[in-house]
């Protein structure tokens, strides 16, 4: 097992985003998230789904919403806790295709979304940086696709 960090900076094209992480409550999947930042596995991903007032969303190598994977290969479990749930705006969550398929998207929040709440994994909130959040949130996008018409990327993730 690597070494757990309790904080993130995700540090992106309109500014930094910081956030708490959650590693004594969901082990695995902040292991996933900061090895993959060590490694550099989210440097110049793009955030491909903004869904303005909901979520944005990011970690997918190829763009699309359809590719990554986890540190360990292919996909893990979730970790759902009691106390970790999607109750307020800023919520740091894995994105999925279905239970047990987390690889390496994740989103952030930007209103309470109580409705994910045990499908999709709590895993940290931003402290610092909501207005980064938010500015990622208003820009242009396909109505058809949620992607955003101009690329906004992750220059890195830095885990202290």
């Amino acid at each position: 097992m690597q070494k757990i960090y309790d904080t993130a900076i995700i540090h992106t094209a309109l500014g930094d985003v910081h956030v708490n992480l959650f590693g004594k409550d969901v082990p695995k999947t902040v292991e996933n998230f900061c090895v993959h930042a060590k490694n550099g596995y989210f440097n110049g991903h793009i955030f491909h789904r903004v869904i303005k007032g909901f979520m944005i969303q990011t970690g997918d190598p190829t763009g699309t919403g359809t590719g990554g994977e986890s540190i360990w290969g292919g996909e893990f479990e979730d970790e759902f806790k009691p106390n970790l749930k999607h109750d307020r705006p800023y919520t740091l969550s894995m994105a999925n295709a279905g239970s047990n398929t987390n690889g390496s998207q994740f989103f952030i929040t930007l209103t309470p979304t109580p409705w994910l709440d045990n499908k999709h994994t709590v895993f940290g909130r931003v402290h610092k940086g909501m207005e980064v959040v938010q500015n990622i949130s208003q820009v242009k996008t396909n109505p058809k696709t949620d992607k955003p018409y101009d690329d906004i990327r992750i220059v890195s993730v830095t885990v202290k």
